[in-house]
C-alpha cells in the first residue's frame, strides 16, 4: 500500500501594522492636501467671498441711493463701517459649515480610520486640522473683510457718511471681522469633532448662532440682556461696529473676542478628549 502525503504550507501571518511616526509638519502637509483637494472647500470659500463682498456692496449702494429719504433716526444711528461689513453676518454661517466639513467629511467617508491608524497621536491630528483650517480661514476672511470695506466705502458717496482706515476704530472693526469669522470656524470645527456627523454638527452650530438668540429673546429682560452679551452673534456685531462702545449692554470688542476664543478653545479641547477616548 502506498501512502501519499501532502505537505501543508504553514499559515501566513500578516505582520502587525506599525504606526508611522509623523512629525507635525507632515501632518500639516497632509491636512493641507486634504482640505484643498476637497470640492466642498472651494465651493464654501467661493460662497464666503460672494456673500461677504456682494451683500456688503448691495447694502452700501442701497444706503447711498436712499439716503435723502431716510428718516433722521436712521441717519443718526447709521454705522458706515458696519454696513460695509454686513456680509460678515452671512459669511459666518458658511465659515461654520466649512469648519464642520473639515473633520465630519472624514467620518462620513470612513477615511478618518486611515488617518488615525497612520497617525495614532490624535491630539496632533486635531491640532494639525485646526492649524491648517485656521490659517486658510484667516487669510480668506481678512481678504473678504478688507475688500468688502473698501468697496463699501467707495459706494457710500457724499452726502452719505463714510470712513477710512485712518478713522478711529475702523481698522479694528475690519481686522476684527476677519478674526471673528476665523474663530467662529474653529468653534464649528470643535463642535464637529464632538458630534462626528455633518448634519448634526451644522445643526448644532446653527443652533448656537441663530436659535439661542431667539430663545433668549423670550426670557425676562434683565436675564435676556445678561445672556445676550455672551452670544457669539452679538459679540460679532460689537466687533464689526465702528464705535468702541456701541451698546451699553455689551463687552468691548476685544473682550468679546477673547470670550469667543474661549468658546472655540473649549470646543476643541472637549472634541480632542472625545477623539482620544472613542473609536474611530
Amino acid at each position: 500500500m502506498t501512502v501519499t502525503t501532502m505537505d501543508t504550507a504553514p499559515p501566513v501571518v500578516a505582520p502587525a501594522p506599525v504606526a508611522a511616526h509623523y512629525s507635525m509638519m507632515d501632518l500639516l502637509r497632509s491636512e493641507w492636501t486634504k482640505l484643498r483637494t476637497v470640492r466642498s472647500t472651494m465651493w464654501t470659500l467661493g460662497l464666503i467671498i460672494i456673500l461677504g463682498v456682494g451683500l456688503s456692496a448691495i447694502a452700501t449702494a442701497e444706503t447711498t441711493a436712499h439716503w435723502a429719504t431716510m428718516d433722521p433716526g436712521s441717519k443718526i444711528g447709521f454705522d458706515p463701517t458696519q454696513t460695509s461689513l454686513i456680509g460678515v453676518a452671512f459669511g459666518q454661517l458658511v465659515i461654520g459649515i466649512l469648519g464642520v466639513l473639515a473633520i465630519s467629511a472624514e467620518y462620513g467617508t470612513g477615511t478618518i480610520r486611515a488617518t488615525l491608524s497612520a497617525a495614532p497621536a490624535r491630539w496632533k491630528v486635531l491640532a494639525a486640522k485646526a492649524g491648517v483650517f485656521g490659517a486658510v480661514a484667516l487669510v480668506v476672511s481678512e481678504v473678504v473683510a478688507f475688500v468688502a470695506y473698501f468697496l463699501g466705502q467707495a459706494l457710500l458717496k457724499a452726502p452719505t457718511p463714510h470712513t477710512s482706515l485712518g478713522s478711529p476704530q475702523a481698522l479694528r472693526a475690519v481686522v476684527g471681522a476677519g478674526l471673528y469669522l476665523t474663530v467662529l470656524g474653529l468653534f464649528a470645527l470643535g463642535i464637529a469633532t464632538m458630534i462626528r456627523h455633518t448634519a448634526g454638527g451644522i445643526s448644532a452650530f446653527v443652533g448656537v448662532l441663530l436659535i439661542f438668540p431667539l430663545i433668549n429673546g423670550a426670557l425676562p429682560q434683565p436675564l435676556q440682556q445678561t445672556i445676550r452679551e455672551y452670544l457669539p452673534a452679538h459679540i460679532g456685531d460689537q466687533i464689526t461696529a465702528y464705535h468702541q462702545f456701541p451698546s451699553p449692554h455689551a463687552f468691548t470688542p476685544w473682550v468679546g473676542f477673547a470670550i469667543l476664543c474661549g468658546y472655540a478653545l473649549a470646543a476643541l479641547v472637549i472634541g480632542g478628549v472625545l477623539l482620544t477616548r472613542r473609536d474611530a
